[in-house]
């Protein structure tokens, strides 16, 4: 062996024994995998379970996990064996239900929402449970009853953005039933249906104080900053009903498949097209909704709204959505996207679906390639759902911890590490 051979056997040697140390860290998955389905060399995890209701979760830089029930609860691994503990709960007007959303770790602070306001806790090095009261940022948006969750997110700058989702399935008279009729959706759109932004750190905003960064959508949660071309990026969950509102023209299995639920890239002055249309993913076309004098058949007019950069099926239900940043998958996922999927109630007679992590590969300019991977499955515990009281679990929540493993929550109080160990 030559020097120069056996210098590429130290650093072949070296490099090998990083990545054994790296996955020497990472904990015993579950013999099942925590019941998951998932690709090739990864496994997975159950490290907290029966925690209550849980919407939303994110992970602090050392490990600790926040996630939304009625409050914020704080988990740790306290006897290092990858499980995690709860240490205690803290928050102040957190809401409950599918109000008790928005949570997210923005500099040196954790911001939560509840359907009303946006407030965040100034966060010290090796105090999981922060003292004293957190600062409102933004107070009083609206809510009337639907889609009143409010997901918040930050760009490069540090500008915040929330959805203030629609509380109706189309701007109509008759909302969800036989002959609904389209109003003319100009006004209500000052106030609902939009993505607003607002300052990151200036106390009790109002939606006044905010700037309607995006229109014409009816409820995104699912927002993130792709960490290449720090854009912004939603899910919006698309609308429901198409067979009822319009049985002659709509089967139910059109309304099961034909209404898409849409990525969009989030820019100014951006206007998806709810209520007046819908994206058709087996169309791949944007069609004018059925109380807008829509048929099956017509489209909206060429260039007047947006088309979504990704197109999943319809009614699954993004929840969350997170970019993955991390060393520890391989490479392919690597400032791509994790979207997670509440999944339906309402495809029958088809199955119902969704309940699942789908990823969606971002190319090197920080921009969707236009697919997507169903990447953790099995969550229902079924292989078919024709009702959703049959799915064992939802997931509701995803995030990226600092060792680059993920992280996904169910509404129904499961936690479950996602890790990449190699063949």
């Amino acid at each position: 062996m030559n020097a120069t051979d056996f210098r590429i056997w130290i650093l072949t040697l070296a490099g090998c024994a990083c990545v054994l140390n790296a996955k020497a860290d990472l904990p015993t998955p579950d013999p099942d995998d925590g019941g998951l389905k998932l690709p090739q060399g990864f496994h997975a995890l159950v490290v907290a379970d029966k925690l209550g209701p849980c919407r939303f979760l994110t992970v602090a830089p050392n490990g600790d996990v926040y996630i939304r029930n009625t409050n914020i609860l704080v988990l740790h691994d306290t006897k290092g064996d990858g499980h995690l503990d709860a240490l205690g709960s803290f928050g102040v007007d957190c809401g409950k239900g599918q109000g008790a959303t928005g949570i997210t770790f923005h500099g040196d602070y954790l911001y939560y929402t509840n359907k009303n306001n946006v407030y965040r806790y100034k966060m010290t090095p090796g105090q999981a449970i922060p003292a004293g009261d957190p600062e409102k940022i933004v107070q009083n948006l609206p809510d009337s009853g639907g889609h009143e969750a409010k997901s918040i997110t930050f760009d490069a700058d540090g500008n915040m953005y929330i959805d203030v989702g629609s509380p109706y399935n189309v701007y109509s008279d008759h909302d969800r039933a036989f002959g609904a009729k389209g109003k003319d959706a100009t006004d209500f759109l000052k106030t609902y249906g939009g993505i607003w932004r607002f300052k990151g750190d200036v106390p009790n905003q109002t939606q006044a104080d905010g700037y309607r960064f995006v229109t014409g959508e009816r409820h995104t949660i699912a927002i993130a900053m792709s960490p290449v071309s720090k854009q912004l990026f939603g899910v919006m969950m698309g609308r429901d009903q198409l067979n009822t509102v319009d049985p002659a023209d709509y089967t139910a299995e059109d309304n099961a498949e034909d209404d898409a639920e849409e990525m969009h890239l989030i820019k100014d002055g951006s206007n998806w097209g709810w209520p007046y249309s819908y994206y058709d993913p087996i169309k791949k076309a944007r069609m004018m909704a059925p109380e807008f004098g829509g048929d099956n058949k017509k489209q909206a007019d060429p260039g007047l709204y947006d088309d979504p950069v990704v197109a999943f099926p319809g009614h699954w239900a993004p929840l969350q959505m997170t970019f993955y940043t991390g060393t520890q998958f391989p490479s392919k996922y690597l400032n791509g996207a994790f979207v997670a999927f509440h999944g339906s109630w309402n495809r029958a007679p088809l199955p119902q679906g969704g309940y699942n992590i789908a990823f969606v590969p971002f190319d090197s300019k920080g921009m969707p390639v236009g697919t997507y991977e169903v990447f953790a499955d099995n969550f229902a515990g079924v292989p078919v759902i024709k009702s959703v009281h049959e799915a064992k679990y939802r997931p509701s929540g995803v995030a990226m911890g600092p060792d680059g493993s993920l992280y996904v929550c169910s509404d129904n109080g499961r936690i479950w590490r996602i890790f990449y160990t190699g063949n």
